[in-house]
């Protein structure tokens, strides 16, 4: 097969897929509406409603629960490993204002961190 037709052939597989792409999404005005595919049209979602854990609904843990719920759940503060101590949950304050941003002042914090080491602090013990 020479250049030219090469060529030919060339432009006859851009011609048949050009035709496949039409084909496939139509034109606006042709009769038809472009439909996007399916997977991107709106899903909602239905949160379960958040609630406080006993651990922190009480008056003692108002500054945790309206502090720290500003950013995650209160049950991931529950869920953290029990028994590691004061200075675990003052370091977990400090991280969350150090690398997370978290807009808590200092004295906030320090009072924040004693009152989740008084709740959370000492290990559970098995009944």
């Amino acid at each position: 097969m020479g250049p030219g037709g090469q060529n030919a052939a060339v432009a006859g597989f851009v011609v048949v897929a050009a035709l496949a792409v039409l084909a496939v999404f139509p034109q606006p005005g042709s009769g038809e509406r472009a439909q996007p595919p399916s997977s991107l049209e709106p899903v909602a979602f239905t949160m379960p409603q958040e609630t406080t854990p006993p651990e922190l609904a009480d008056a003692g843990a108002e500054l945790v629960v309206s502090t720290c719920s500003a950013c995650h759940s209160l049950e991931y503060i529950t869920t953290q490993p029990r028994g590691m101590g004061d200075k675990f949950w003052h370091d977990s304050v400090a991280k969350m204002i150090k690398v997370y941003g978290a807009p808590i002042e200092p004295a906030d914090a320090e009072a924040i961190g004693d009152i989740l080491a008084d709740r959370f602090g000492e290990a559970t013990q098995l009944p």
